[in-house]
């Protein structure tokens, strides 16, 4: 009994001991402590709090990626394959164009994307093949985001002239729309249908000297099954509870986001889009027609 009286004061002490040490990484007072890991941040004005910053003792959140299940050619009965567009400017895609915090990396989603691109994580692809035959540099995507930089002659007070070069600055904001290519897969073996995502690309509103909007413009394509590890690292805000929060992966695999079809392989002969035939309101009747038709087309097959 001595022994083990001995034993717990020794194992007291050390404890108390460790408890006290100053400088301990991740420790309470550590200047270097901060809440977030540094993979987290997506552009350079983001700076981590070097506090933890909130009420909550939180860990750190690991979420890996839900591998898809393998869907043999065989066990297709029917596919049909949709082109979707997102409007981030309505409330149920409010996430878009949330500014950032901790969770989302201190950016909108699009910076989530262009950090990936930067860093080597993502590839972009040509906007106008959305069959990823041909990838983009970075440099390119810059030119797209800001444009060619504006070289100005400028007469000086002594008579001298000089040119003045103005790099404009991207603003995330005008990423306005997001285009999304997926599979519809009815899978014999599940007896359901699955949707696959295949490939996002934003879309972004082009404006005169004056700020108004003139057309909108396809930046890249990114193929979606490359990048959920990438989006799985972020978590998407909840406007209704901060506590509940779910990745960009989790996020698309689910479709929270509200769209509309706006492209389908579904009686398409000559590949068209809604807007080439169908004008005005007519463009959503038909994007709502092309639905019903692939829930009937479904539970024909699961009745049958």
């Amino acid at each position: 009994m001595k022994k083990i009286a001995i034993l717990f004061q020794v194992l007291m002490v050390a404890s108390i001991c460790a408890i006290a040490q100053p400088n301990t990484p991740g420790a309470i007072g550590d200047p270097n402590t901060t809440a977030q890991p540094e993979f987290l941040k997506v552009k350079d004005s983001w700076s981590p709090s070097l506090r933890p910053d909130g009420a909550i003792d939180r860990v750190a959140h690991v979420n890996p990626v839900v591998p898809w299940a393998n869907i043999r050619e065989n066990d297709v009965l029917w596919r049909k394959r949709l082109w979707r567009l997102i409007d981030t400017r309505i409330k149920q895609n409010v996430a878009f164009r949330y500014p950032g915090d901790d969770e989302t990396g201190g950016g909108y989603f699009i910076e989530i994307i262009l950090n990936g691109i930067k860093k080597g994580d993502l590839t972009a692809f040509d906007p106008l093949d959305d069959r990823f035959t041909s990838a983009l540099k970075w440099e390119d995507i810059q030119v797209k985001l800001a444009g060619k930089s504006d070289t100005t002659l400028i007469t000086g007070s002594q008579g001298q002239d000089s040119m003045v070069i103005t790099n404009r600055d991207f603003a995330p904001e005008d990423i306005t729309r997001f285009k999304v290519k997926e599979d519809v897969i009815f899978d014999r073996n599940l007896g359901r249908a699955v949707t696959r995502i295949i490939g996002i690309a934003p879309v972004m509103d082009k404006r005169d000297e004056n700020g108004e909007i003139r057309s909108q413009q396809t930046l890249f394509w990114i193929y979606y099954p490359d990048a959920r590890p990438t989006f799985a690292k972020y978590e998407v805000y909840n406007p209704d509870n901060d506590v509940f929060r779910i990745t960009w992966d989790d996020y698309f695999e689910k479709h929270k986001f509200n769209s509309y079809i706006y492209k389908s392989s579904n009686g398409n002969v000559a590949n068209e889009e809604l807007k080439d035939y169908k004008k005005g309101i007519d463009r959503l009747y038909e994007s709502e027609k092309i639905k019903e038709t692939l829930f009937n087309k479904e539970h024909d097959l699961w009745v049958y």
